[in-house]
């Protein structure tokens, strides 16, 4: 049974970072293609970075230099470092795998204050 638990939200001012983590209970994690997305209210669900079991990554063009994602396969674990957040960043964030469909974890709150 899959399962994506995220952490590290909250409330923080333009400007500011924040880290997110998503512990990964998923069979072959390592070779897994990880996503992380997001929606704000009233808008649909985004895509704001994938990480390949390689480790290459891409980039929804609204977040490029400033949020960067990683993984730890040792640790089942998916980061998103998120730098220079702005009031526009403010979403609930959810962590992403395909496996044949989608799965999704509960999503985490960040809001970004002017």
């Amino acid at each position: 049974q899959v399962q994506l638990v995220e952490s590290g939200g909250g409330l923080v001012q333009a400007g500011g970072s924040l880290r997110l983590s998503c512990a990964a209970s998923v069979g072959l994690f390592s070779i897994r293609t990880m996503g992380w997305y997001r929606q704000a209210p009233g808008k649909q669900r985004e895509l704001v970075a994938t990480i390949t079991g390689g480790g290459r990554t891409n980039y929804a063009d609204s977040v490029k230099g400033r949020f960067s994602i990683s993984r730890d396969n040792a640790k089942n674990t998916v980061f998103l470092q998120m730098n220079s957040l702005k009031p526009e960043d403010t979403a609930v964030y959810y962590c992403n795998v395909y496996l044949l469909s989608d799965y999704w974890g509960q999503g985490t709150q960040v809001t970004v204050s002017s």
